[in-house]
């Protein structure tokens, strides 16, 4: 890299994984370029068994499906192997901060090798995209309309600003949907995998987990097992119905199901 500047080690990496989820999923790529202030650069790329189903949501992400991963050793296989090339560098990547970093640091942690973000310096060039590439209304609106938004934050005008802003995309990119149906599908992939009308419940890889909080990402059973009033709060406090509902399924061990098919 001719710009960036560093006096210690710093690997770059990315992964493939089962979904997002720190304590459910699991890795089944990893690629780690690591950059030396003398100049060298080396990579370690390793495919891997998760030991669990790949969803098809995440193969339509990545391409790896369970066929391609079977047989292969599963993480704990690489895991030394894998810490060692790291060493004591520093960390960079898209993403890595959210995402890629608290995977990892499980997958270690379960396979029985120390590793973890702290004394290292983390470089995430997604934060620097959102930081110089701003997502707000006014940007958009410059971006498809051609002009700096007037009015910006009155209600008529943002509303206004919103149709416009829609109208610009659809215009520019013409891969979009063109029906409301289709335009749903794309802004909602998030909400297939809800269990209740809030997301507070969610499908991951087939297992009904947390949604959101201290333990978004866990399993209902693994949180019913470990403190079961965390349900017994959700249920006194200010959700949904339905949220509630799955709480109170949750406390008398009837966990939910789904309905065939994978999440």
């Amino acid at each position: 890299m001719e710009h960036l500047q560093f006096d210690r080690t710093i690997v770059f990496f990315d992964l493939e994984t089962t979904g997002i989820s720190a304590a459910h999923d699991r890795i089944v790529e990893v690629t780690a370029i690591r950059l030396n202030p003398d100049g060298r650069r080396d990579v370690w790329s390793r495919r891997m068994n998760p030991g669990i189903t790949i969803p098809k949501s995440a193969t339509e992400v990545h391409g790896i499906s369970d066929e391609d991963v079977s047989g292969l050793p599963p993480f704990s296989y690489y895991a030394a192997e894998l810490r060692e090339f790291i060493g004591s560098a520093d960390l960079g990547g898209f993403g890595v901060s959210r995402l890629d970093i608290p995977l990892l640091e499980a997958e270690f942690r379960r396979s029985g090798v120390e590793f973890s973000r702290r004394g290292r310096r983390i470089v995430d060039a997604q934060i620097l995209f959102h930081m110089l590439e701003p997502r707000d209304l006014a940007a958009a609106y410059k971006k498809y309309c051609g002009t700096d938004l007037e009015g910006a934050h009155t209600s008529e005008g943002d509303v206004e600003a919103s149709m416009a802003v829609l109208e610009g995309m659809l215009t520019m990119n013409m891969e979009l949907p063109r029906t409301v149906e289709g335009l749903n599908a794309l802004c909602n992939r998030e909400q297939e995998n809800w269990i209740d009308s809030q997301g507070k419940f969610t499908w991951s890889s087939g297992v009904a987990v947390v949604g959101f909080g201290e333990y978004k990402g866990v399993p209902v059973k693994a949180v019913m097992q470990s403190d079961p009033r965390y349900f017994e709060w959700m249920l006194k406090s200010d959700f949904a119905e339905d949220t509630k509902a799955v709480a109170a399924q949750a406390l008398r061990g009837d966990y939910p199901e789904m309905d065939g098919g994978d999440s």
